[in-house]
């Protein structure tokens, strides 16, 4: 038969077969997906525990749940323009500039906090905004358009902050309660059994609805090992989380968001037009989808994100001040987004790439400072994750081109 034949369902009983040949050849065509961060997580697990054995300690776990999500939050947005093959360099000053807007709006101004907070996000959408239309309608490089909103930015929250510098947030009410807020232990397994079952019932949609196409579709005990595998890690997750203080609703935040953005990406036609984009914009061009609304909508979407993070990282300080969003903050970032293998090249990613690469961005630097390491070791080790995973999406581009 030709290439172009089409694929029927594999027996049921050849399923491990199918699957593993499936995998086989994804790694020769160089798409070794989240394998490698996955192994780096389980590297890096098992040597901070052998150095301190308070790193997998509950209390520890819940701590670096805590410190992953408002710069994940961030990396989140920074998936959305690497996807393009575009970059955003002022999603830290966005963070802090809106964390302060929401904060003014609020506390100086008497706002409902609720309000304060659409208020911040509008802001920041109009913020992505406007770097889109630089950047499509301008021609000027993301790379420009976006430095020069770090620095102008950065510049503007200087500015509203004023003289006094730090401005405080209400302990006991607002947007500082979700810092303190703990799911109950009931209500977790309720999420875990919700997510794992609408995960299973996804797949097996999808898989019908190929098999009636006349697609090739994954084996039934494939799916059912997913899951399966899926409600492990969430279970091992709560059960952790519940020893000590609970599952924190801001890590709920992260994930939801993470959720979301991925079901965007893989199950909607403007997530569908966003690779496209990345991979080739001429060709998308030519397929007739508006590459510049597709652009402008990805940096919006960013800098909303990078304003969700902002107000996260300001509700956990209790306060906005003068380093919001700076610091290590967007480096992180980037980081994070590229670790969790999101090409710098455009075309290929996925939302997880966000949680997975902060969790090694934190684990690292949690380790390191339960060692009493200097931060300048801590960076240099940061630096050599970060060179390894361009590495190997560097590799695995030039085995997707061969392999085409």
């Amino acid at each position: 038969m030709s290439d172009m034949a089409v694929k029927r369902p594999l027996p049921q009983g050849d399923w491990l077969r199918g699957s593993a040949d499936a995998v086989t050849d994804r790694i020769r065509r160089g798409e070794v997906g989240s394998v490698p961060v996955v192994i780096g997580l389980i590297v890096i697990a098992i040597v901070f525990d052998r150095l301190n054995a308070h790193f997998l300690s509950a209390e520890n776990l819940t701590n670096l749940a805590l410190q992953m999500a408002a710069t994940g939050t961030i990396a989140l947005g920074i998936v959305l323009v690497l996807l393009l093959g575009e970059i955003d360099l002022s999603a830290g000053s966005v963070s802090g500039l809106t964390a302060v807007v929401m904060t003014q709006l609020s506390v100086r101004q008497g706002w409902n906090w609720l309000v304060a907070v659409v208020a911040a996000l509008v802001v920041a959408a109009a913020i992505g905004a406007l770097h889109g239309f630089m950047r499509t309608r301008l021609t000027m490089p993301s790379f420009v358009v976006t430095l020069a909103g770090l620095i102008g930015w950065q510049g503007l929250m200087l500015y509203l902050l004023g003289t006094q510098g730090t401005v405080n947030l209400p302990f006991d009410r607002g947007i500082a309660v979700i810092s303190d807020t703990w799911l109950a232990p009931g209500l977790a397994w309720f999420l875990v059994v919700l997510l794992v079952g609408a995960q299973l019932t996804a797949s097996l949609r999808t898989r019908r609805l190929r098999s009636r196409a006349g697609l090739s579709v994954s084996p039934v005990g494939w799916m059912a090992a997913r899951s399966g595998g899926l409600a492990l890690i969430l279970a091992v997750t709560v059960l952790v989380l519940n020893s000590d203080r609970g599952v924190p609703l801001t890590l709920v935040i992260f994930g939801g968001l993470v959720v979301a953005v991925d079901l965007m990406l893989q199950r909607t036609v403007f997530g569908r037009r966003m690779y496209a984009v990345g991979g080739n914009a001429e060709a998308a061009r030519r397929a007739g989808i508006n590459v510049s609304r597709v652009r402008i909508a990805a940096f919006a979407g960013c800098s909303v994100l990078a304003a969700v993070g902002g107000i996260l990282a300001a509700a956990r300080l209790v306060a906005v001040n003068q380093s919001s969003g700076g610091s290590d903050i967007l480096l992180n970032a980037i980081a994070a987004a590229v670790i969790g293998g999101t090409s710098l090249f455009g075309g290929r990613g996925r939302a997880y790439a966000a949680l997975l690469g902060i969790l090694v961005i934190q684990s690292i630097t949690n380790g390191m400072l339960l060692l009493n390491v200097d931060s300048s070791v801590r960076f240099m080790v940061t630096a050599v994750v970060l060179a390894v995973s361009v590495a190997i999406d560097s590799v695995a581009r030039r085995g997707a081109e061969a392999g085409r």
